[in-house]
């Protein structure tokens, strides 16, 4: 059997919701013994219901802390980043409409609704 190098970023998407990889990215990871920490950024892809603006990214909105379900009798907290962006010729900042995310991909229902939840420009 042929070893190979373990790609712990797809390890550890096994305990995410189904898509999530496909607008977040694993940017660190913590085992504190009693409960996993795993903590993600959206990606810096312009969202495309926003694709004709001359967006820029300026940064990410607060973190926000989910509690996901438990892994090996663990709680798995995901702390999350999203993306901030901002229109060059006007000034006002947007952000992913998880609304269509949710219609359109496939993350999971529970994620989808969670992140339907959060303001679009807190």
């Amino acid at each position: 059997m042929k070893h190979t190098a373990i790609n712990y970023k797809s390890v550890l998407s096994l305990f995410l919701p189904q898509g999530i990889l496909d607008y977040f990215e694993i940017v660190d990871y913590s085992d504190m013994d009693s409960y996993y920490i795993i903590c993600l950024e959206e990606l810096p892809e312009k969202p495309s219901e926003y694709s004709s603006l001359p967006l820029v990214s300026k940064g990410f909105f607060p973190e926000i802390v989910v509690t996901d379900f438990p892994a090996r009798d663990r709680t798995v907290y995901l702390k999350i980043r999203r993306r901030r962006w901002e229109d060059k010729s006007t000034g006002k900042t947007y952000s992913r409409d998880w609304h269509l995310v949710a219609e359109g991909t496939r993350i999971t229902a529970e994620f989808g609704a969670f992140l339907k939840g959060i303001p679009r420009n807190p």
